[in-house]
């Protein structure tokens, strides 16, 4: 067998967390850093739900591999198959093997269609899609746009979705396109969620209900779809805590969308870092990010079980807490710790946003403090829209910010 080639830090994943967390070791000093990553093509993905709402387009948020990558990051063009953490070996698709110093694991979450049997077959018909493919983010607003009559079904898992609330955007911009053509009052629209609150910030989820309720949608909480029919256009859910012989629900459909189940590769679960909890995620401390039986493995993003909301927002507090606790399992210093902070931007029409930014506990965690971002305005639009793509480019991923 041939010596593994050995790096530094290999960071498995060159999405938000992997180019945002390669840019920040690097401004902090480190050689020799290595992203892995098989794709070609850099996704902006929090505009996918603009693609859905016909506010943006794909190539608002594509942008080639190479020209995002962070100086002096090293991309290794390659899937992995596995990782063995007791030889600190990433093993490659290709065949090649990565020794590590550290390993950070973001290669993202990837959608379960399996959790709701049907769901696949459904969004391949012109009837049913989803914000969460890009291909399928584009259908979506050619689904939403071109319906005149009948039922709108809108359904948000509560199952490791990246940001799931975002999943209203298209509904909210849906909202505003119908009540300008003059289509709006001949369309039915329901939203099931499976959690029991649209965000976990009270003040948000209590705006977003009224706002809801102001537009005449149906909200059906702590809801979920069991099974989607693409024939016959119904859907079948399980509603909790309603009275014995209300379950289950069944809703056919004329236009469905959804925000579906994550897993995590399977590879993860292969490599025994995951939990033994069903979809498969990375196991690590919540608070500092490290994995609790090997050390040297490190987990962010939407891989990663956090206890607390994936979402893009959450990794510009993850990223340092690795990046520092990287340096401080070397020197022995003290580790920081991730408080669960997460943000959910919320349009409620298609020119006012409100931002959601709290913790794992529910407690609001606003980034600017004198002014109340959940208050939806134009001007968090604005900024959510257009300008927060730019820093993202510009610095998130290249670890300025």
């Amino acid at each position: 067998m041939s010596t593994p080639e050995h790096h530094d830090v290999v960071i498995v994943g060159g999405g938000n967390a992997g180019l945002s967390l390669a840019g920040r070791l690097r401004r902090d000093g480190a050689q020799d850093v290595v992203v892995v990553e098989p794709r070609h093509e850099h996704h902006y993905r929090p505009l996918l739900s603009y693609v859905a709402g016909g506010q943006a387009t794909l190539d608002d948020l594509r942008r080639p591999q190479q020209d995002v990558l962070p100086d002096g990051v090293r991309w290794v063009r390659d899937s992995v198959a596995s990782v063995d953490p007791e030889r600190s070996v990433v093993v490659l698709a290709g065949g090649g093997e990565l020794h590590y110093t550290d390993l950070a694991l973001c290669p993202g979450s990837q959608v379960d269609w399996d959790a709701i049997p049907g769901s696949e077959a459904a969004v391949r018909t012109p009837y049913a899609a989803t914000s969460y493919l890009p291909a399928s983010a584009v259908d979506t607003w050619e689904m939403l746009s071109t319906l005149t009559a009948g039922r709108a079904v809108f359904v948000i898992s509560d199952r490791h979705v990246p940001c799931a609330p975002v999943g209203l955007k298209p509904l909210f911009l849906a909202l505003d396109h119908w009540e300008d053509t003059g289509v709006r009052d001949s369309i039915e629209v329901e939203l099931l969620v499976e959690s029991d609150r649209l965000v976990d910030l009270e003040s948000a989820d209590e705006r977003l209900r009224q706002a809801l309720e102001e537009r005449d949608v149906r909200v059906s909480l702590a809801t979920t779809v069991t099974s989607v029919d693409a024939q016959t256009r119904h859907l079948v859910a399980e509603q909790r805590d309603v009275a014995p012989g209300r379950n289950p629900l069944t809703l056919g459909y004329d236009a469905l969308y959804v925000a579906p189940p994550h897993r995590a590769p399977a590879w993860v679960a292969q490599s025994g870092l995951a939990t033994t909890d069903d979809g498969g995620f990375l196991r690590v401390d919540p608070h500092t990010l490290q994995h609790p039986e090997h050390p040297r493995v490190w987990g962010l993003g939407d891989v990663a079980d956090l206890d607390a909301l994936p979402s893009g927002g959450a990794l510009r507090k993850q990223v340092p807490v690795v990046a520092r606790n990287i340096a401080a399992r070397r020197t022995g210093g003290t580790m920081q710790r991730y408080d669960g902070y997460s943000i959910a931007p919320v349009t409620t029409s298609r020119r006012r946003l409100l931002l959601a930014e709290f913790d794992r506990a529910g407690r609001s965690q606003p980034s600017v403090p004198f002014v109340d971002l959940v208050k939806p305005r134009l001007l968090t639009w604005a900024f959510d829209r257009f300008l927060e793509p730019q820093v993202y480019f510009r610095r998130l991923i290249q670890g300025k910010v």
